[in-house]
């Protein structure tokens, strides 16, 4: 896999609407990343520096923003099951769009400082 739009075209059309909108939501926020392909998955990098990545399982869409993404919208994040530095959003759920794109908006801060 070498690209991001032929990732999404690897899965099913509802599964696909899902990831796109998270492309989108990602791109809106952080039009300057560089998006490209990295552990398997859609990966976004802004000033050399890793930003977010996301990808499709089974029965959700996992969403990383790194340990300190996850960790400033704790809260928020509570009502979905998380690992380290991951978020699992479900497919039967709808997408907190707004809160992918606040957290997107973190990153992007918080990679500009570093």
């Amino acid at each position: 896999m070498t690209d991001v739009d032929e990732y999404i075209a690897g899965y099913a059309s509802d599964v696909q609407e899902k990831l796109q909108i998270v492309r989108q939501t990602i791109i809106t926020h952080a039009p300057d990343a560089v998006e490209s392909i990295a552990y398997g998955m859609p990966a976004y990098k802004l000033n050399k520096k890793p930003l977010v990545y996301f990808g499709a399982f089974a029965q959700h869409i996992g969403f990383y923003a790194t340990p300190t993404g996850h960790e400033k919208f704790k809260i928020e994040l509570a009502q979905y099951k998380q690992g380290k530095g991951s978020v699992q959003f479900p497919y039967d759920q709808p997408l907190p769009v707004d809160l992918i794109g606040r957290i997107v908006q973190f990153r992007v801060e918080e990679n500009k400082q570093k």
